[in-house]
């Protein structure tokens, strides 16, 4: 399963949800990532694990920044998404 990008904003949130499904090595690529960018950026979104208990395929690892008043969370997320080559979000 290829990893699937969802993006929301609104005013000063700003979250990126990455679908994974059961896929444990997309999981380790998108956690590696994510610490990589931080590490680059020194700055965190807080960062959540999500797996629906009735659909399994549907875990996702979720990372938002919920007081992103100089609209920092943009330029992680865009890192993010380069380091796994995901091009386009939903």
């Amino acid at each position: 399963m290829a990893i699937k990008a969802y993006h929301r904003r609104e005013e000063r949130y700003e979250g990126l949800q990455l679908v994974y499904g059961e896929d444990e090595a997309a999981k380790a690529q998108i956690l590696e990532a994510i610490e990589a960018v931080k590490a680059e950026s020194e700055i965190a979104p807080k960062v959540m694990e999500n797996c629906d208990l009735r659909e399994r395929h549907k875990c996702a690892i979720y990372m938002e920044f919920d007081d992103d008043y100089d609209r920092e969370g943009g330029a992680f997320f865009e890192r993010v998404l380069e380091r796994l080559n995901i091009k386009k979000c939903d």
